[in-house]
């Protein structure tokens, strides 16, 4: 296992990933819960035939791969299709990242997980930090980004935590509502830190 995992979150739209790979651009490997969440669904998994198993072969597109909207859809209007596809992926997806981060040999390791504090991940980290950003510009963001709806954005932004319950729980906090210099700058920092606060555990 790592010898020391930080445990990065934030809402949709936040900027986890830009900030994520400014620690990679560090030499820190990353174990990634939303990467990891498309093999464990990809063409020929068994995550997949499941799937085609309880819904149909309309969740899969002409190609045999998954049909992200048809799923989504199907979710959203059936909550407890939801809480089945849950039941189904997040251990396989929590097993997979555990492996990931037994493999992980930088002086620490970023795992990027967006439901970190909703799905008890946190646990399994020395450090949580929170990429923050304000309500307004994620709906903008997101908006731009995905080419979604207001009302769209609006559900996903109420089904994970509130943006003031995060950054209670967060040990670090990076202000993602600037320009990339100063965003670059934040991660320098932070990366710093983390470099001493594993040397001082691993000591």
């Amino acid at each position: 296992m790592a010898n020391f995992i930080i445990g990065l979150t934030g809402g949709i739209g936040s900027g986890k990933t830009t900030v994520a790979n400014l620690f990679a651009e560090q030499g820190i490997v990353l174990v990634d819960a939303d990467i990891i969440a498309r093999e464990v669904v990809a063409k020929g998994s068994d995550g997949l035939k499941q799937i085609g198993d309880k819904f149909g072969p309309q969740m899969l597109t002409p190609d045999g791969c998954l049909d992200r909207a048809a799923l989504r859809e199907q979710i959203f209007h059936h909550p407890q299709d939801r809480e089945w596809l849950n039941a189904l992926l997040h251990p396989m997806i929590r097993t997979r990242m555990l492996e990931q981060l037994e493999m992980a040999a930088s002086p620490y390791v970023i795992m990027v997980v967006p439901l970190l504090f909703e799905n008890g991940l946190d646990k399994l980290a020395d450090r949580t930090l929170v990429v923050d950003i304000s309500p307004k510009l994620q709906l903008q963001r997101t908006i731009e980004r995905d080419m979604v709806s207001k009302e769209q954005v609006q559900n996903i932004i109420n089904s994970q935590s509130d943006r003031q319950s995060r950054l209670d729980k967060a040990d670090d906090v990076i202000d993602n509502q600037g320009e990339i210099d100063a965003l670059q700058a934040q991660v320098l920092a932070l990366h710093n830190k983390y470099l001493q606060l594993a040397d001082i555990k691993n000591s």
